[in-house]
């Protein structure tokens, strides 16, 4: 399947099922869901299977991977009494990259529609060379017709000359091509790509956080993305190659402990502050390669804390140094909205917000139904909001294949012209 260029144009998918797969470098999750009439979105069917052969989001091993999310659509599918063969699949390796781009093209004096924008995407990807990562979003988040500003959407209006400022999203192209390759392997038609902190964004955040602007943090297992949106739009994105199960290894590491035994201690006992009462609860620490659980360590609370806060503080500075060189800080305002299956550990919104210097809230998927208790937590957004996006459509121009140039001969021009406009 060939990257970008197989991808399907979006379908109406009122009626219609819908399906989206998360893989992520500790779970991957299938959420088939049906959509009504309304627009109401409802899920039908959930599998979620222990993630193999990802690392830090991208794929290491082909062969674990296919398994892994052969076995969660499977699972999802015997849910939903439905087979599916498109899927909608998130990004959450290949370094996201962002940037803001200015772009103008001529209408001559006739109706801004969907053409116009194809075209200043066109004529970005001829003035920008995006080296080897491919583009995979294309977000307007600002136009001008003839000079005049402050436009929301220009698609009905007259003009002559139409300026786009758009915030372009691209990841490396190696990851992107072995995600791609790997759901093939699978039977599996991918009829977008996302995001993973876009995603998560567009399944936790409530209108006015977006339009005011808001961070959202995205703590998976391998990866801790970031999203800024302002204005109701996306306009950074960024991701820092640490997460929960960095914090699992540490515990391991420093206790000596089996990585099943150190995630399991991290779930019961684990929180990312201490206080006093640490020191005075003890708990059992499994050692590695003893059968006997009499020959577990007895070692305090305060010990496993002691542990997980400095590698979260690490995540926390990394976000907020991310956020001071990308320019947007002022932009996204004074929220934070966390998600993502580490953020769930107590203390962690206490320890962002005092390390941020931001309000902080907890996120989970708002705009989903049919989701139980079990599904519906912050460990599941990125899989909730796939299935948004696909509704949703926010305004974005769509990446219809890999970048390329302008072509340079009139000829060529000329084609593209007419593929564009007819």
């Amino acid at each position: 399947m060939a990257l970008n260029g197989a991808r399907k144009p979006k379908r109406s998918l009122r009626g219609g099922l819908i399906a989206a797969l998360d893989v992520g470098t500790t779970k991957v999750c299938c959420f088939i869901a049906r959509v009504d009439d309304a627009g109401v979105i409802r899920v039908i069917g959930i599998g979620h299977h222990l993630s193999q052969g990802v690392r830090a989001g991208t794929i290491v091993d082909m062969e674990a991977a296919e398994a892994a999310i052969g076995a969660a659509v499977h699972t999802a599918e015997q849910m939903a009494g439905e087979t599916i063969r498109d899927v909608i699949v998130n990004i959450s390796g290949g370094q996201p990259s962002s940037q803001t781009v200015s772009v103008e093209v001529g209408i001559f004096d006739h109706e801004v529609g969907d053409v116009d924008l194809r075209r200043a995407l066109t004529q970005t990807r001829g003035l920008y060379r995006f080296g080897d990562a491919e583009l995979t979003h294309a977000v307007p988040v600002g136009y001008s017709l003839d000079g005049i500003r402050g436009i929301k959407d220009p698609r009905g209006m007259f003009g002559e000359r139409l300026g786009v400022q758009m915030h372009l999203v691209t990841v490396g192209g190696g990851p992107l091509r072995n995600l791609t390759s790997c759901i093939a392997r699978c039977h599996l038609d991918i009829e977008g790509m996302v995001v993973s902190a876009y995603a998560s964004g567009l399944a936790c955040l409530v209108e006015d956080e977006m339009e005011l602007g808001v961070t959202l943090i995205d703590m998976g297992g391998g990866t801790t993305s970031i999203a800024v949106f302002a204005e109701g739009n996306l306009v950074f994105v960024d991701s820092v190659p640490v997460g929960g199960a960095h914090v699992t290894n540490d515990i391991a590491r420093g206790l000596t402990t089996p990585v099943v035994q150190a995630e399991r201690m991290k779930i019961l006992y684990g929180n990312a502050m201490s206080n006093t009462a640490d020191e005075r609860e003890i708990i059992d620490v499994p050692q590695v390669g003893e059968e006997d659980r009499a020959q577990a360590n007895h070692v305090p609370k305060s010990l496993l804390v002691g542990i997980i806060q400095p590698r979260l503080e690490e995540i926390f500075e990394l976000v907020r140094s991310r956020l001071e060189e990308c320019g947007f800080a002022k932009a996204a305002g004074r929220r934070v909205v966390l998600t993502g299956g580490a953020s769930q550990l107590p203390g962690t919104r206490e320890l962002a917000q005092l390390i941020l210097d931001k309000q902080v809230r907890l996120g989970r998927p708002t705009r989903i139904a049919g989701l139980a208790e079990a599904t519906g937590g912050p460990a599941f957004s990125t899989a909730a909001g796939l299935l948004t996006h696909a509704v949703r459509q926010p305004l974005e121009i769509p990446v219809a294949g890999p970048s390329a140039p302008m072509p340079g001969n009139l000829w060529g021009r000329v084609g593209l012209w007419l593929r564009e406009n007819l």
